[in-house]
């Protein structure tokens, strides 16, 4: 049961399942998000959408058994609950994100008055879910619903992104989120003119009056960049077990960042945790770890 005390956080979103050949795996940014947030005894409410179909029973089965809160998760009799049917060719994965999923349909009315009645510390979205005219309009709404502060994951999908998208989704946010690539992209899209990536980091925070830029580097650690040009910069984290895959490793980050930044940690030491919780979920299979215990060490460490 979550502490009433507990803060809360309001993901909005996507929730999918990615299907291979052989099984299915639950997934999305803001869904791999709030179950680490959960583990680390946080209050994520999703705001998302599925269909009526079995999918939609093994999530909410999935939620129940992480003692996440459900109150967000929408119903759609029309559209399916989101899949991203996922294809081998040769040793590599590649990822076909459906259209028309039952997360792009999310209602804005219901939106408006779960954010009412869950009064969340922060707000946390993307802009995979705002490819539609009615989850961006739910998210609109949820915008204007809270004042909390909002925290941007930009997760960039080819071809589900375009210009206006972004834009809005920048003018949005307190504190955005990308890795180097999309870095790079929003430099090119925006005609950002600084010599560097700190510097057109520095660009992007001035153009839309932003708190902050979180990059992340993969294996070369990190850094921020905050609205007064402070710098800062972690190494990539040096494990002795071999890396198994970097699925989620972005997710895992953005989950430890807002800990810190509710919990109310020096910037440099959220940075810190954060790059070594995501290089640590590099060495097991997937975005979410099969057990419990695998959080343990972190909550023992920080405390929490």
């Amino acid at each position: 049961m979550t502490s009433i005390q507990a803060e809360t956080i309001l993901l909005f979103g996507e929730v999918l399942a990615d299907i291979f050949d052989d099984r299915k795996v639950f997934g999305g940014a803001p869904f791999n998000v709030a179950r680490h947030l959960q583990a680390f005894g946080l209050h994520p409410v999703l705001i998302t959408r599925t269909g009526n179909d079995e999918l939609r029973r093994e999530l909410l089965a999935v939620i129940k058994d992480a003692g996440m809160d459900d109150c967000g998760i929408q119903l759609d009799t029309s559209h399916p609950t989101g899949q991203v049917m996922v294809h081998m060719e040769g040793r590599e994965h590649r990822f076909e994100i459906l259209p028309e999923q039952a997360y792009d349909y999310i209602h804005a009315g219901i939106t408006h008055m779960i954010t009412l009645a869950v009064r969340p510390q922060l707000i946390y979205f993307g802009t995979l879910a705002q490819r539609s005219a009615k989850s961006a309009q739910a998210l609109g709404e949820l915008i204007r619903s809270s004042n909390a502060p909002r925290f941007l994951d930009i997760n960039l999908r080819k071809p589900w992104y375009d210009a206006p998208t972004i834009e809005r989704s920048l003018r949005r946010a307190n504190l955005v989120k990308i890795n180097q690539d999309e870095l790079d992209i929003l430099t090119s899209l925006f005609r950002l003119s600084g010599k560097n990536q700190v510097q057109n980091a520095d660009a992007l925070v001035r153009c839309f009056d932003l708190d902050g830029v979180l990059v992340t580097c993969g294996g070369r650690g990190a850094w921020q960049l905050d609205n007064e040009g402070k710098a800062e910069s972690v190494e990539g984290f040096t494990s002795s077990r071999p890396l198994v895959d970097t699925v989620g490793a972005g997710d895992g980050f953005a989950s430890v960042y807002i800990l810190g930044l509710l919990r109310g940690w020096p910037s440099t030491l959220t940075l810190s945790r954060a790059n070594v919780f995501a290089a640590t979920l590099c060495e097991i299979r997937g975005a979410i770890p099969d057990s419990p215990d695998f959080y343990d060490p972190f909550i023992k460490d920080w405390n929490i």
